[in-house]
């Protein structure tokens, strides 16, 4: 792997934003995920590696937090790494020239408010090559529908904290089948489990972030 890849995929698991983060301890003054996307576009490597790189960082980052062997915050500073280097293939994405697995549409299920599992998911979704479509929290049946309409071809990720709220998700999910059978519908959340998402309807489960990576990785093969 070229250098600059290769310290860019180090910047991103790690969680080194740019040269003036303190974070991590080990990095301190050393170039971040921010200058070293900028030299190695400068360096003419392609903006599909940096991504790839980007990638393999935050599917490392992903399996360690699966593992327990890192935590939330050290999550959150790898999708601050990550960010840094979107920042720079921004422009690309939109030209077209670097193309995403597809789209993602994720949200929390109508009367509940929780996101922190949401947008952890969410991170590590978008950092493995995805466009995610967050839709917030309480977020209604409708404007699930919404979206897959203006996606036809999306995923989508419910999320529910509250025990209370398993019953809208049951009755989210079946909505979305009725309307969209061929749309894949992943659950997750504390109260969920395999078994409940089968009953509800949904083609898959995911415990934890690495977890909804894989299945989405899964399906698009």
């Amino acid at each position: 792997m070229n250098e600059f890849l290769e310290k860019i995929d180090l910047c991103v698991e790690r969680g080194k934003v740019n040269k003036s983060s303190p974070y991590p301890a080990d990095m301190k003054g050393l170039d971040g995920a921010d200058e070293l996307t900028r030299q190695a576009l400068e360096s003419a490597v392609g903006p599909d590696g940096i991504l790839q790189a980007c990638n393999e960082g935050m599917r490392r980052i992903g399996e360690k937090f699966g593992r327990n062997e890192v935590f939330v915050p050290d999550l959150l500073m790898a999708a601050k790494a990550m960010n840094a280097v979107m920042a720079h293939l921004q422009p690309f994405f939109q030209s077209g020239s670097v193309k995403t697995k597809g789209n993602f549409v994720i949200g929390t299920v109508a009367g509940d408010l929780h996101d922190i599992g949401k947008n952890l998911v969410k991170m590590v979704v978008e950092g493995n090559g995805w466009e995610v479509v967050d839709l917030g929290v309480d977020v209604k049946t409708a404007k699930f529908i919404e979206s897959i309409e203006r996606h036809p071809d999306c995923f989508v990720g419910l999320s529910a904290l509250l025990t209370t709220t398993m019953a809208t998700m049951s009755k989210t999910v079946k909505e979305i089948k009725a309307r969209f059978p061929d749309t894949t519908v992943i659950v997750g959340g504390a109260p969920l489990s395999m078994k409940a998402a089968e009953e509800m309807g949904a083609n898959g489960y995911a415990p934890d972030p690495q977890n909804a990576v894989a299945f989405l990785n899964a399906r698009r093969k």
